[in-house]
């Protein structure tokens, strides 16, 4: 946007936004504004749309582009312009009244706070504000106040450690002036709801980066206001969530600080005490106040968690234990919603009680996770009229998964036998419905991977009932039953005499059309966990493979089946695998042959799709892992030579199509993988081909087959030359694609593809290579991207720049050290400055602080290569780092420059050179 547009086109596109039914017209109306927001003239145009208020929307357009431009675009505004935006903001909260959009006010109020943050020439915001407001404008006074508290770690604010921490001391100092304010809004708020809320949500937002402290909360009003809300079974729901918010707060607040033992008791009778007010909540059917007393009771033993599983020497449990038997009680609460607040509790106490190793621990939990499994199992079962299976996705069905993921983390504290067998004798009892034994089976099925392949009391009735289950057997409970099979393979592999039965019962189970997918899974587990034993049954299996599509299961599920085929396939003898693999991949290879010669109009995810049978395929390659002595054909050689041509047909085919082609390289990338070098007759026209479609199409996934070939074949001398010239010809479109405007956000994948290959070379054959005439245009491509925030794009330019490095300092091989040695020393010669330089300003300004051990790893291979230079290009890349940022604060002091050069090039290791970029990230942002 070149200019300010008129304030009437600004109004007519947010009116053409909210109410034009034209989609075509909304989307227009969408972009067109987005642009304006990213502009600099947005900042006087969302001031003038504020003063003239002529309707909402247009209004929440500007309060909206207010706020993000000062928490985003902040740096735009010169420092003289700061006071009267400041003034402007003040004036359009203090025309706020009770009719005023409460959407709106808090976009004014998030403006307000995050300028106040920024702004480092406002030196009391908090006493200005309580001293305009006080008295006049409360209600958007205490929004200010409680999101003030809460963007001081906004990640989008770059505020700097230094400022945050100056900040801080401020709201510190401020507290008691806050304490007082509020406890004067107490007093005059009377019976009005949202005052009440607001107090509340506002004192909670200052316990929480604890700027009121601890020892301030004791004796506080509104703590004692909340414990009297939520004693009060009459409270508002609103305030009384609130007031649970606060409560948490503290105890959160109390979890950091564990050592103020009054304060301690003092909360922990006045939760404990709240267990009246859940019963009744109960009793009431008020489900929304029963999840609030959860929380508290949960945070409560949250809090406590560090002192209860710790051991003193007169091995007394800790007073505060009888908390769970709280916690427990909301478990048995009718609504699984309840229980599932209560999960994160149980994942730390099983953590806890793991890594301290104690059996008098065990003991003492043991009851606790006794009755948790127990009243999981109950919320575990369907409704008794329920018809038919869940679906997936289905809240319930989400809901049981992580109850199997529970189970699982907390079943060692009883024994993972203990609880099967509790389960089974839960399944002998008189009058047992089918939604219990469903659920009964269900937790078995998570814990059955853990029972001793030898157990021979419990399993083997288990395994027998499941196979005479009776015809009129509810759907659900088969289903849960056939999965309980496949997590129970490790014990069939042990018990060969059972396989043969549980086949058969698995393929009738196939036939079965709510039972296929289930039936397919478990056979897929059984075949990986008993391939030993499946040699005599693999007629059977490609039988089985054969009708595939007979069955009604998901594409999945059928490649789950070729993969678990494919085990075993690999396991036979070579004779045997080339006939039985030939005759499994053309069954896949020729429905692929027909969509390829026939022209079939592709419908994804049906027959019509190649995608379908190139998984296919691939599983197959991908799994057939058979042991080739030195010297011998690899079984599966010609195999993949008769695959070939149909593949090559297909990536013509489909060329323009990144999803297809995406396929084709995973399963050339799979058919190379699995007869290695032996596929030396196709690298010629594989590279011949991907060359020419990559010219047209710029798929990464060429790039990415272009490296699983480098890693094969680059050690071959004769093959190096033609490698070289595919990586030649892949660069030219690839830099094209890569220079564009955004060229490289645009395209991440390209980017890990491409450095990803390069890395391949440096490692197989890093001679060739670094002599090869486009280094230099690759390393200064890599120098650009090492800022990319991509996860894995940035990864794989980092892993480039390590190989590089490294390559040229390790001695393994004497051959050819002093030629790597000295081009890799040019390399650094030529390209250190700006590489560090780019690397600690991707470190400050771009990189998440997760990505920063890969960035660690370069500059530790650099030192390492050349400390002394590192040291200088440090030195000059800290110096052009800003000292202040837009609000005007100090990011680092002369101090922290020195500190943090000194920690980084004394370094030792990576994970030290990791903590100082992490730290010194920090005075940035």
């Amino acid at each position: 946007m070149n200019s300010s547009p008129p304030l009437d086109a600004v109004y007519q596109a947010v009116f053409t936004l909210y109410h034009n039914p034209d989609p075509t017209e909304k989307e227009k109306a969408s972009l067109w504004l987005g642009e304006l927001q990213r502009s600099v003239y947005s900042w006087k145009v969302a001031d003038e749309m504020l003063h003239q208020k002529r309707d909402l929307e247009s209004c929440y357009f500007a309060a909206q582009t207010m706020r993000t431009k000062i928490q985003l675009s902040f740096h735009e505004l010169p420092t003289e312009a700061h006071n009267s935006l400041r003034d402007s903001l003040l004036e359009h909260i203090g025309q706020v009244n009770d009719a005023t959009n409460t959407v709106i006010v808090t976009q004014l109020c998030l403006a307000l706070a995050d300028l106040a943050l920024q702004m480092s020439t406002w030196q009391k915001p908090v006493v200005d504000l309580i001293g305009k407001f006080g008295q006049t404008n409360v209600w958007p006074l205490l929004e200010i106040l409680t999101v003030l508290p809460e963007e001081v770690n906004s990640r989008l604010l770059r505020l700097g450690a230094n400022r945050r921490q100056e900040i801080m001391q401020e709201l510190s100092s401020t507290a008691p002036t806050i304490t007082e304010f509020l406890k004067l809004c107490l007093s005059n708020g009377g019976e009005n709801p949202h005052i009440h809320i607001r107090i509340l949500r506002c004192f909670t937002s200052w316990v929480s980066i604890q700027a009121i402290t601890l020892p301030d909360v004791a004796d506080n009003i509104v703590v004692a206001h909340a414990f009297h809300i939520l004693s009060n079974q009459q409270a508002v729901p609103g305030v009384h969530e609130a007031a649970t918010d606060c409560v948490c707060a503290l105890l959160q607040c109390l979890e950091d600080n564990n050592n103020q033992h009054a304060l301690e008791l003092q909360l922990f009778s006045g939760v404990v005490s709240l267990e009246e007010g859940f019963h009744l909540s109960v009793a009431h059917e008020d489900q929304e106040k029963s999840m609030n007393y959860c929380r508290i009771f949960t945070e409560l033993a949250e809090t406590f968690l560090e002192k209860i599983v710790s051991e003193d020497s007169s091995n007394k449990p800790h007073f505060a234990v009888k908390i769970l038997d709280l916690v427990l009680t909301c478990v048995g609460h009718h609504d699984y919603e309840v229980a599932e607040i209560t999960f994160n509790l149980w994942y730390r106490l099983s953590e806890e009680v793991y890594q301290k190793n104690s059996d008098v621990l065990t003991a003492l939990f043991k009851p606790y996770v006794e009755r948790l499994i127990e009243a999981l199992c109950r919320h575990c079962q369907m409704e008794p009229d329920h018809e038919g299976l869940l679906e997936d996705g289905d809240d319930f069905a989400d809901f049981r998964m992580k109850v199997s993921e529970l189970i699982k983390d907390v079943v060692f504290i009883v024994g993972s036998s203990n609880c099967f067998r509790q389960m089974f004798i839960s399944l002998q009892g008189t009058g047992v419905t089918w939604d219990s034994s469903e659920a009964a089976l269900f937790i078995m099925q998570a814990v059955a991977k853990n029972i001793l392949p030898e157990e021979n009391d419990v399993v083997p009735k288990v395994v027998e009932a499941i196979l005479n289950l009776p015809e009129n057997t509810h759907v659900a409970v088969r289903h849960t039953s056939v999965l309980l099979l496949g997590e129970l393979c490790e014990w069939i592999e042990r018990h060969p005499q059972s396989l043969e039965p549980v086949l058969n019962f698995l393929l009738y189970c196939l036939q079965q059309p709510h039972q296929a997918s289930a039936a397919a899974g478990s056979l897929q587990s059984i075949c990986s966990a008993c391939r030993d034993h499946m040699g005599i049954h693999f007629t059977g299996l490609v039988q089985i493979i054969q009708s595939l599509d007979t069955f009604s299961i998901s594409n999945e599920a059928a490649i789950g089946l070729l993969k678990g085929v494919s085990v075993i396939l690999g396991q036979m003898p070579p004779d045997q695998i080339q006939r039985a693999m030939k005759e499994i991949c053309w069954i896949q290879i020729s429905p692929l042959c027909q969509l390829v010669e026939n022209d079939v109009k592709t419908e994804r995810g049906t027959k019509t799709d190649p995608a379908l049978w190139l998984d296919r395929l691939a599983a197959v390659f991908r799994h057939t892992n058979p042991h080739v002595e030195n010297g011998a054909v690899h079984p599966c050689q010609s195999v993949i030579t008769e695959m070939w041509p149909i593949l090559s047909n297909a990536c013509t085919k489909y060329q323009a199509d990144g999803r297809v082609m995406e396929r084709c390289c995973r399963c050339l990338r799979f058919a190379v993988r699995c007869v290695g070098k032996q596929s030396a007759h196709l690298l010629e026209p594989l590279v011949k081909q991907i060359v020419s479609l990559y010219q047209r199409h710029q798929h990464s996934c060429f790039l990415y087959l272009g490296s699983i070939l480098v890693d094969e074949y680059a050690t071959e001398p004769g093959c190096v030359q033609g490698l070289l010239d595919m990586l030649q010809a892949f660069l030219i479109p690839t830099f094209i694609i890569l220079q564009e405007t955004n060229g490289l956000k645009n395209h991440p994948d390209t980017v890990d593809d491409l450095f990803r290959l390069c890395a391949r070379f440096l490692q197989r054959a890093p001679v060739p290579f670094l002599q090869c005439p486009a280094l230099h245009s690759i390393i200064q491509c890599a120098v650009l991207a090492s800022t990319l925030d991509h996860r894995d794009a940035n990864a794989s330019v980092m892993k480039f720049f390590y190989d590089l490095i490294h390559c040229g300092r390790n001695n393994e091989n004497q051959d050819d050290f002093e030629v790597r040695n000295t081009l890799v020393k040019g390399i650094v010669r030529d390209n250190g400055q700006a590489l560090v330089n780019n690397l600690i300003h991707a470190c400050v300004f771009c990189l998440h602080s997760y990505m920063l051990s890969d960035v660690a790893d370069v500059i530790m291979e650099l030192m390492l290569y050349d400390r002394a230079a590192v040291c200088q290009w440090l030195e000059l890349a800290v110096k052009a780092l800003p000292t202040q940022n837009s609000g005007g604060s100090i990011t680092a002091t002369h101090k922290q420059l020195i500190d943090f050069h000194h920690s980084l090039t004394r370094a030792e290791g990576s994970k030290a050179v990791t903590h100082a970029l992490r730290d010194f990230a920090r005075l940035f942002r």
